[in-house]
């Protein structure tokens, strides 16, 4: 009897351990095949195509007085033209010209005021490609958008050695635009860590204060019993209730800029604000009381036995928790949306007041536009986004282990 009931116990132990092991099994193969697919989507996003031709940067239409009002646009159609002499009808010609982006008389203008000696003479230079271009010539076809006669001008220059890939630097470097080969990440970047920087200049301090006050010096009585379940209770709330309260307070009340890090790190503040103080009480309360004690019993006073030795020893579970808590303030999109950081922004954002935006928004924005380019736009801001949160959480797991105590 007693092993047919220990057999019995095995066999429910292994089925468990069976249950445990596929379901995460499943969870694996299904992250790997979410991040796979969009790293497969993203990956034509960083790299940009090129022609290589040669201009002739006549004097008549580049004023070596005012550089910038060059007409470039012009020289570099006609450059694309001369390779295709036969070519004779006005809208063939028109064709052909249209397979450059408008962003690369710009890369020519920059090119020619760095080095003014050019004007005069023929310069070898790659301009950029447009977006449905860029997308034949990487295999998608239908995405295109190009006719048969565009793609044999495609054709003709890949066959003569002229079109080129190159790592697509400008996604980077560069704000947001209308046009899918010349948007960048750079904007969203900067508004991001501007927004960042605020929430954590914010939460941080008012963190922690808060959770060392409620675990070593408040009383206990009613009044923290409710400000404690209360904390608990903010940090379940949704997201998006905080944007409105943003809304609500920081805009139509004290009157502060819209779409501004400004205001989105007030908002996320007060968003990661219960996380914090949570974790950070955590931590606090984690600290053996023999330590405490010790300290008092050496005559040191409360306070100095918490500052001294208490929160130096919980310091790396509240940093742990603080970095987790941005970490998810970095991924909100519901809150920002709420208070106009879900503007068309360009420029890239030089303090806390002027206009931005933040990567999750400019996620957001890109899956919404009809383009095909931008669907790959939108996969690789994701891998961008991602690559930022597992460094956020290297650096959460790093701390716990450089600075863990075992009691």
């Amino acid at each position: 009897m007693t092993d047919a009931f220990t057999a019995k116990r095995y066999r429910s132990e292994r089925l468990f351990r069976g249950l445990g092991a596929a379901a995460l099994a499943v969870s694996v193969v299904f992250l790997v095949y979410l991040v796979v697919d969009i790293a497969i989507k993203a990956w034509p996003s960083f790299f940009e195509s090129t022609v290589t031709l040669q201009a002739n940067i006549d004097p008549t239409r580049v004023d070596k007085a005012n550089v910038a009002k060059g007409d470039f646009s012009g020289l570099l159609k006609d450059a694309i033209r001369a390779e295709f002499p036969g070519v004779t009808e006005r809208a063939e010609k028109k064709k052909v010209a249209a397979l450059l982006s408008i962003g690369a008389a710009d890369d020519l203008r920059y090119q020619i005021i760095s080095h003014p000696s050019s004007i005069g003479t023929t310069i070898t230079t790659e301009a950029l490609l447009n977006d449905g271009a860029d997308l034949y010539l990487k295999g998608n076809v239908g995405g295109s958008g190009l006719g048969e006669q565009e793609q044999g001008y495609l054709n003709a220059l890949r066959d003569k050695g002229l079109i080129k890939s190159h790592f697509a630097t400008r996604f980077f470097t560069s704000g947001d635009s209308r046009e899918p080969e010349l948007s960048g990440l750079r904007g969203a970047i900067t508004g991001s860590l501007l927004t960042l920087l605020m929430t954590l200049s914010l939460s941080v301090p008012l963190g922690i204060a808060a959770a060392v006050y409620l675990e070593e010096f408040a009383p206990k009585n009613r009044w923290t019993e409710l400000i404690e379940v209360n904390i608990n209770n903010l940090a379940a709330v949704p997201s998006i209730i905080f944007g409105l309260l943003g809304l609500a307070v920081f805009i139509n009340f004290f009157g502060l800029p819209r779409s501004a890090p400004l205001v989105g790190g007030l908002v996320l503040a007060l968003l990661v604000l219960p996380t914090i103080i949570i974790a950070s009480r955590a931590a606090l309360n984690a600290v053996p009381p023999s330590i405490k004690e010790a300290a008092l019993g050496v005559g040191a006073s409360h306070q100095q036995a918490v500052f001294h030795h208490v929160l130096p020893l919980a310091l790396p579970g509240i940093l742990t928790g603080t970095i987790l808590g941005v970490a998810r303030a970095l991924g909100e999109t519901a809150p920002l949306l709420m208070i106009g950081m879900v503007a068309f922004i360009v420029d890239i954002p030089k303090g806390f007041t002027e206009a931005a935006t933040v990567l999750p928004v400019q996620i957001y924005l890109w899956s919404d536009l009809p383009e095909v380019a931008f669907q790959s736009r939108t996969a690789a801001a994701i891998i961008v986004l991602l690559v930022i949160l597992f460094g956020f959480n290297a650096i959460a797991i790093y701390l716990r282990k450089r600075f863990e105590r075992r009691w």
